[in-house]
Protein backbone atom coordinates (compact mmCIF):
# COMPACT_ATOMS: atom_id res chain seq x y z
CA UNK A 1 0.00 0.00 0.00
CA UNK A 2 1.23 3.51 -0.81
CA UNK A 3 2.84 5.50 1.98
CA UNK A 4 2.66 9.26 2.48
CA UNK A 5 5.03 11.45 4.46
CA UNK A 6 3.39 13.62 7.12
CA UNK A 7 4.15 17.25 6.40
CA UNK A 8 7.84 17.93 5.95
CA UNK A 9 9.01 15.39 8.52
CA UNK A 10 10.13 11.81 8.25
CA UNK A 11 7.07 9.97 9.58
CA UNK A 12 5.09 8.06 6.98
CA UNK A 13 1.59 6.59 7.02
CA UNK A 14 -0.21 4.27 4.65
CA UNK A 15 -2.99 5.70 2.49
CA UNK A 16 -5.47 3.68 4.56
CA UNK A 17 -5.19 3.61 8.34
CA UNK A 18 -7.09 1.87 11.12
CA UNK A 19 -8.90 3.97 13.72
CA UNK A 20 -9.40 2.15 17.00
CA UNK A 21 -12.36 3.79 18.76
CA UNK A 22 -14.47 0.70 18.01
CA UNK A 23 -11.76 -1.52 19.48
CA UNK A 24 -12.26 0.39 22.73
CA UNK A 25 -15.94 -0.53 22.93
CA UNK A 26 -17.58 2.32 21.02
CA UNK A 27 -21.34 1.74 21.50
CA UNK A 28 -20.77 -2.01 22.05
CA UNK A 29 -17.75 -4.07 22.99
CA UNK A 30 -16.87 -6.84 20.56
CA UNK A 31 -14.22 -8.22 22.89
CA UNK A 32 -10.47 -8.62 22.83
CA UNK A 33 -10.35 -11.46 20.30
CA UNK A 34 -12.33 -9.48 17.73
CA UNK A 35 -10.12 -6.43 18.31
CA UNK A 36 -6.95 -8.44 17.77
CA UNK A 37 -8.46 -10.05 14.67
CA UNK A 38 -9.27 -6.59 13.26
CA UNK A 39 -5.65 -5.47 13.70
CA UNK A 40 -4.39 -8.71 12.14
CA UNK A 41 -6.73 -8.24 9.16
CA UNK A 42 -5.55 -4.66 8.73
CA UNK A 43 -1.94 -5.80 8.70
CA UNK A 44 -2.79 -8.51 6.18
CA UNK A 45 -4.32 -5.87 3.89
CA UNK A 46 -1.24 -3.66 4.01
CA UNK A 47 -2.41 -1.15 6.61
CA UNK A 48 0.54 0.10 8.65
CA UNK A 49 -0.94 3.17 10.33
CA UNK A 50 -2.90 2.73 13.56
CA UNK A 51 -4.54 5.61 15.44
CA UNK A 52 -5.74 5.47 19.03
CA UNK A 53 -6.41 7.68 22.08
CA UNK A 54 -6.87 7.46 25.86
CA UNK A 55 -10.45 8.64 25.32
CA UNK A 56 -11.36 5.46 23.44
CA UNK A 57 -12.78 3.15 26.05
CA UNK A 58 -10.89 4.86 28.90
CA UNK A 59 -7.61 3.41 27.67
CA UNK A 60 -8.98 0.07 26.49
CA UNK A 61 -8.29 0.78 22.80
CA UNK A 62 -4.65 1.60 23.58
CA UNK A 63 -4.20 -1.60 25.58
CA UNK A 64 -5.79 -3.78 22.92
CA UNK A 65 -3.88 -2.13 20.09
CA UNK A 66 -0.57 -2.52 21.89
CA UNK A 67 -1.26 -6.18 22.61
CA UNK A 68 -2.31 -6.85 19.01
CA UNK A 69 0.79 -5.20 17.54
CA UNK A 70 3.29 -7.15 19.64
CA UNK A 71 3.53 -9.87 17.03
CA UNK A 72 4.60 -7.46 14.30
CA UNK A 73 7.83 -5.51 13.64
CA UNK A 74 7.56 -2.15 15.38
CA UNK A 75 9.63 -0.42 12.72
CA UNK A 76 7.14 -1.44 10.03
CA UNK A 77 4.16 0.47 11.45
CA UNK A 78 3.19 3.99 12.49
CA UNK A 79 1.24 4.50 15.73
CA UNK A 80 -0.48 7.69 16.82
CA UNK A 81 -2.21 8.60 20.05
CA UNK A 82 -3.62 11.77 21.55
CA UNK A 83 -3.31 14.09 24.52
CA UNK A 84 -5.75 16.47 26.18
CA UNK A 85 -7.86 14.01 28.14
CA UNK A 86 -5.88 12.70 31.08
CA UNK A 87 -7.24 9.56 32.76
CA UNK A 88 -7.51 9.39 36.53
CA UNK A 89 -8.66 6.39 38.59
CA UNK A 90 -12.25 6.59 39.76
CA UNK A 91 -14.55 4.47 41.86
CA UNK A 92 -16.38 2.02 39.63
CA UNK A 93 -19.53 3.94 38.87
CA UNK A 94 -21.16 1.78 36.27
CA UNK A 95 -20.37 2.07 32.58
CA UNK A 96 -19.02 4.76 30.27
CA UNK A 97 -21.95 4.80 27.85
CA UNK A 98 -22.57 8.48 28.59
CA UNK A 99 -19.35 9.03 26.62
CA UNK A 100 -20.26 6.40 24.04
CA UNK A 101 -18.17 3.46 25.27
CA UNK A 102 -19.49 0.16 26.63
CA UNK A 103 -16.75 -0.24 29.26
CA UNK A 104 -16.65 -0.03 33.05
CA UNK A 105 -16.12 3.53 34.28
CA UNK A 106 -13.01 2.76 36.33
CA UNK A 107 -11.35 6.00 35.25
CA UNK A 108 -12.51 9.53 34.61
CA UNK A 109 -11.36 11.95 31.95
CA UNK A 110 -9.76 15.23 32.99
CA UNK A 111 -9.27 17.92 30.36
CA UNK A 112 -5.61 18.91 30.53
CA UNK A 113 -3.65 20.63 27.76
CA UNK A 114 -0.93 21.86 30.10
CA UNK A 115 2.69 21.03 29.33
CA UNK A 116 2.83 18.73 32.35
CA UNK A 117 -0.50 17.16 31.38
CA UNK A 118 0.73 16.46 27.86
CA UNK A 119 3.80 14.61 29.13
CA UNK A 120 1.92 12.71 31.82
CA UNK A 121 -0.81 11.67 29.39
CA UNK A 122 1.71 10.49 26.82
CA UNK A 123 3.66 8.52 29.43
CA UNK A 124 0.47 6.76 30.53
CA UNK A 125 -0.42 6.00 26.91
CA UNK A 126 2.99 4.44 26.30
CA UNK A 127 2.49 2.23 29.35
CA UNK A 128 -0.92 1.06 28.13
CA UNK A 129 0.39 0.48 24.62
CA UNK A 130 3.46 -1.34 25.89
CA UNK A 131 5.65 0.81 23.63
CA UNK A 132 8.70 2.96 24.26
CA UNK A 133 7.57 5.54 21.71
CA UNK A 134 4.74 6.57 19.43
CA UNK A 135 5.25 8.17 16.05
CA UNK A 136 2.53 10.83 16.10
CA UNK A 137 0.80 12.72 18.91
CA UNK A 138 -2.32 14.83 18.38
CA UNK A 139 -3.92 17.43 20.63
CA UNK A 140 -7.37 15.86 20.98
CA UNK A 141 -10.52 18.00 20.73
CA UNK A 142 -9.22 21.27 22.23
CA UNK A 143 -12.44 23.06 21.15
CA UNK A 144 -13.18 24.58 24.56
CA UNK A 145 -9.54 24.79 25.64
CA UNK A 146 -7.98 26.80 22.84
CA UNK A 147 -5.95 29.16 25.02
CA UNK A 148 -4.23 26.40 26.98
CA UNK A 149 -3.82 24.20 23.90
CA UNK A 150 -2.01 26.91 21.92
CA UNK A 151 -0.14 28.42 24.87
CA UNK A 152 0.99 25.22 26.61
CA UNK A 153 -0.08 22.04 24.81
CA UNK A 154 1.30 22.81 21.38
CA UNK A 155 4.70 24.08 22.63
CA UNK A 156 4.98 20.91 24.74
CA UNK A 157 4.47 18.81 21.62
CA UNK A 158 7.04 20.91 19.77
CA UNK A 159 9.58 20.16 22.50
CA UNK A 160 8.80 16.43 22.38
CA UNK A 161 9.35 16.48 18.64
CA UNK A 162 12.61 18.42 18.99
CA UNK A 163 13.80 15.92 21.61
CA UNK A 164 13.01 13.03 19.27
CA UNK A 165 10.44 11.57 21.66
CA UNK A 166 7.84 11.71 18.86
CA UNK A 167 8.32 12.06 15.13
CA UNK A 168 5.29 14.15 14.17
CA UNK A 169 2.74 16.34 15.96
CA UNK A 170 -0.68 17.69 15.18
CA UNK A 171 -4.27 18.19 16.31
CA UNK A 172 -7.40 16.11 15.83
CA UNK A 173 -10.90 17.59 15.93
CA UNK A 174 -14.44 17.44 14.59
CA UNK A 175 -14.32 21.04 13.34
CA UNK A 176 -12.28 22.86 10.72
CA UNK A 177 -11.86 26.41 12.04
CA UNK A 178 -9.41 25.60 14.83
CA UNK A 179 -7.64 22.97 12.76
CA UNK A 180 -7.09 25.65 10.13
CA UNK A 181 -5.65 27.91 12.83
CA UNK A 182 -3.22 25.13 13.81
CA UNK A 183 -2.18 24.78 10.16
CA UNK A 184 -1.67 28.52 9.64
CA UNK A 185 -0.26 29.58 13.01
CA UNK A 186 1.87 26.61 14.12
CA UNK A 187 4.31 24.10 12.68
CA UNK A 188 2.15 20.98 12.96
CA UNK A 189 2.98 18.14 10.61
CA UNK A 190 -0.54 16.77 10.36
CA UNK A 191 -4.14 17.39 11.35
CA UNK A 192 -6.83 14.77 11.80
CA UNK A 193 -10.14 16.08 10.50
CA UNK A 194 -13.05 13.93 11.68
CA UNK A 195 -16.37 14.05 9.87
CA UNK A 196 -15.90 17.38 8.11
CA UNK A 197 -14.73 16.03 4.77
CA UNK A 198 -17.32 13.49 3.70
CA UNK A 199 -20.04 12.99 1.11
CA UNK A 200 -22.42 14.61 3.61
CA UNK A 201 -20.21 17.43 4.94
CA UNK A 202 -17.66 19.27 2.82
CA UNK A 203 -16.94 22.12 5.24
CA UNK A 204 -13.19 21.36 5.18
CA UNK A 205 -13.13 22.56 1.58
CA UNK A 206 -13.80 26.13 2.73
CA UNK A 207 -10.73 26.63 4.89
CA UNK A 208 -8.78 23.60 6.06
CA UNK A 209 -7.93 21.80 2.82
CA UNK A 210 -6.68 24.91 0.97
CA UNK A 211 -4.64 26.01 3.99
CA UNK A 212 -3.10 22.56 4.45
CA UNK A 213 -2.17 22.32 0.80
CA UNK A 214 -0.59 25.77 0.87
CA UNK A 215 1.46 24.98 3.98
CA UNK A 216 2.41 21.42 3.05
CA UNK A 217 0.56 20.04 6.07
CA UNK A 218 -0.94 16.57 5.74
CA UNK A 219 -4.62 16.00 6.48
CA UNK A 220 -5.75 12.64 7.82
CA UNK A 221 -9.45 12.17 7.06
CA UNK A 222 -11.35 10.44 9.85
CA UNK A 223 -15.04 9.78 10.41
CA UNK A 224 -15.55 9.42 6.66
CA UNK A 225 -18.78 7.47 7.19
CA UNK A 226 -20.06 10.16 9.61
CA UNK A 227 -20.45 7.59 12.43
CA UNK A 228 -22.14 5.02 10.21
CA UNK A 229 -24.75 6.82 8.12
CA UNK A 230 -22.64 6.59 4.97
CA UNK A 231 -21.74 2.97 5.67
CA UNK A 232 -25.32 1.74 5.87
CA UNK A 233 -28.03 4.41 5.58
CA UNK A 234 -31.12 3.09 7.32
CA UNK A 235 -33.50 4.21 10.06
CA UNK A 236 -31.59 4.32 13.34
CA UNK A 237 -28.21 4.96 11.69
CA UNK A 238 -25.94 7.43 13.48
CA UNK A 239 -24.58 10.71 12.19
CA UNK A 240 -21.81 12.33 14.25
CA UNK A 241 -22.47 9.91 17.14
CA UNK A 242 -26.22 10.64 17.32
CA UNK A 243 -29.32 9.36 15.57
CA UNK A 244 -29.25 10.75 12.06
CA UNK A 245 -31.75 13.53 11.29
CA UNK A 246 -34.39 12.57 8.74
CA UNK A 247 -33.08 15.02 6.12
CA UNK A 248 -29.58 13.59 6.27
CA UNK A 249 -30.87 10.02 6.14
CA UNK A 250 -32.83 10.91 3.02
CA UNK A 251 -29.74 12.48 1.45
CA UNK A 252 -27.63 9.43 2.27
CA UNK A 253 -30.24 7.16 0.70
CA UNK A 254 -30.16 9.28 -2.46
CA UNK A 255 -26.37 8.96 -2.55
CA UNK A 256 -26.65 5.20 -2.12
CA UNK A 257 -29.16 4.96 -4.97
CA UNK A 258 -26.86 6.88 -7.31
CA UNK A 259 -23.93 4.66 -6.33
CA UNK A 260 -25.88 1.49 -7.04
CA UNK A 261 -27.09 2.87 -10.35
CA UNK A 262 -23.46 3.30 -11.38
CA UNK A 263 -22.42 -0.17 -10.24
CA UNK A 264 -20.54 0.87 -7.13
CA UNK A 265 -21.26 1.13 -3.40
CA UNK A 266 -21.79 4.08 -1.11
CA UNK A 267 -18.90 2.89 1.09
CA UNK A 268 -16.51 2.86 -1.87
CA UNK A 269 -17.66 6.32 -2.87
CA UNK A 270 -17.29 7.68 0.67
CA UNK A 271 -13.74 6.37 0.98
CA UNK A 272 -12.71 7.53 -2.49
CA UNK A 273 -14.14 11.00 -1.94
CA UNK A 274 -12.34 11.39 1.38
CA UNK A 275 -9.01 10.50 -0.23
CA UNK A 276 -9.40 12.74 -3.30
CA UNK A 277 -7.94 16.14 -2.23
CA UNK A 278 -4.16 16.56 -2.67
CA UNK A 279 -3.81 17.60 0.98
CA UNK A 280 -5.32 14.33 2.26
CA UNK A 281 -2.61 11.76 2.80
CA UNK A 282 -4.54 9.09 4.68
CA UNK A 283 -8.10 7.94 5.27
CA UNK A 284 -8.84 6.33 8.63
CA UNK A 285 -11.15 3.33 8.58
CA UNK A 286 -13.08 2.66 11.76
CA UNK A 287 -13.69 -1.07 12.19
CA UNK A 288 -14.46 -3.44 15.03
CA UNK A 289 -13.90 -6.81 13.32
CA UNK A 290 -11.79 -8.54 10.71
CA UNK A 291 -14.82 -8.68 8.40
CA UNK A 292 -15.28 -4.91 8.59
CA UNK A 293 -11.58 -4.34 7.92
CA UNK A 294 -11.62 -6.60 4.85
CA UNK A 295 -14.79 -4.95 3.57
CA UNK A 296 -13.29 -1.49 4.06
CA UNK A 297 -10.05 -2.43 2.33
CA UNK A 298 -11.99 -3.90 -0.59
CA UNK A 299 -14.15 -0.79 -0.88
CA UNK A 300 -11.09 1.48 -0.63
CA UNK A 301 -9.43 -0.32 -3.52
CA UNK A 302 -12.54 -0.40 -5.74
CA UNK A 303 -12.71 2.21 -8.53
CA UNK A 304 -15.69 4.55 -8.62
CA UNK A 305 -16.95 5.51 -12.11
CA UNK A 306 -16.46 9.12 -13.20
CA UNK A 307 -20.13 9.21 -14.21
CA UNK A 308 -21.07 8.79 -10.55
CA UNK A 309 -19.32 12.03 -9.59
CA UNK A 310 -20.83 13.85 -12.57
CA UNK A 311 -24.32 12.86 -11.53
CA UNK A 312 -23.75 13.96 -7.94
CA UNK A 313 -22.68 17.40 -9.13
CA UNK A 314 -25.42 17.70 -11.72
CA UNK A 315 -28.09 16.86 -9.12
CA UNK A 316 -26.64 19.10 -6.40
CA UNK A 317 -25.66 16.22 -4.12
CA UNK A 318 -22.05 17.44 -4.32
CA UNK A 319 -20.60 20.93 -4.88
CA UNK A 320 -19.42 21.49 -8.42
CA UNK A 321 -15.92 22.52 -7.25
CA UNK A 322 -15.34 19.52 -4.98
CA UNK A 323 -12.24 17.47 -5.87
CA UNK A 324 -12.96 14.14 -7.53
CA UNK A 325 -10.90 10.95 -7.32
CA UNK A 326 -8.70 10.40 -10.34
Amino acid sequence: MNRVRLGRGGVEVTALGLGTAALGGLYTDGGQDAAHAAVAAAWQRGVRYFDTAPHYGLGLAERRLGQALRGYPRTDCTVSTKVGRRLEPAADGGDDLAHGFAVPARHRRVWDFSADGVRRTLEASLERLGLDRVDVVYLHDPDDHAEQAFREGYPALERLRAEGVVGAIGAGMNQTAMLTRFVRDTDVDVVLCAGRWTLLDQSALTDLLPAAQARGTTVVAGGVFNSGLLADPAPGARYDYRAAPAALLERALRLKAVAERHGTTLRSAALAFAAAPPAVGCVLLGARSAAEVHDGADRFAAPVPAAFWRELKETGLLPGHAPEPE
